[in-house]
């Protein structure tokens, strides 16, 4: 299993991120995953502020980020985690609903890991989310932790 690492999972949809624990859930994970509504809340987990602020240390074991957030977009929660040299080597996957070309180039361009365009069936987007939090939860080895220069 993966331990004392979560996974942090971005969805602002309610519906989504339910099935997406629902799914994580029959991998024996959904215990690990914290759920951030909007991208400022991810941010806020990386960096230990507000309602995180004495959050265990350590980084995630991935990041399933939407696109299509409030406050802070996917993509500006992309480009603070790949510029922060502590923070880069998490692995991020773009969970979204866009099929544009547009998002795809810039999400691999700022430094996606993958991106997965969430499938509109219920019974296939269920199925998608398991087979991504087995293989980024439970098969892949994370990197190792980059000490902090604090």
């Amino acid at each position: 299993m993966i331990g004392a690492k979560p996974i942090v999972l971005a969805e602002d949809n309610p519906r989504d991120a339910e099935l997406a624990l629902a799914a994580m859930e029959e991998q024996n994970i959904a215990d690990k995953v914290i759920v951030c509504h909007d991208g400022a809340e991810v941010l806020d987990y990386l960096y230990y502020r507000g309602a995180f602020e004495s959050r265990m240390k350590g980084n995630p074991v991935v990041i399933f980020l939407d696109l299509k957030m409030p406050k802070v977009n996917g993509l500006e929660v992309l480009e603070a985690i790949k510029r922060d040299e502590n923070l880069r080597s998490i692995p991020v996957v773009m969970l979204t609903s866009s099929r544009e070309e547009r998002d795809l180039r810039e999400s691999y361009a700022l430094g996606a890991n993958a991106y997965v365009v969430k499938p509109v069936e219920f019974h296939q987007f269920v199925s998608a989310v398991k087979e991504l939090g087995a293989f980024w939860g439970v098969i892949n080895e994370p990197p190792p932790e980059v000490s902090r220069s604090e």
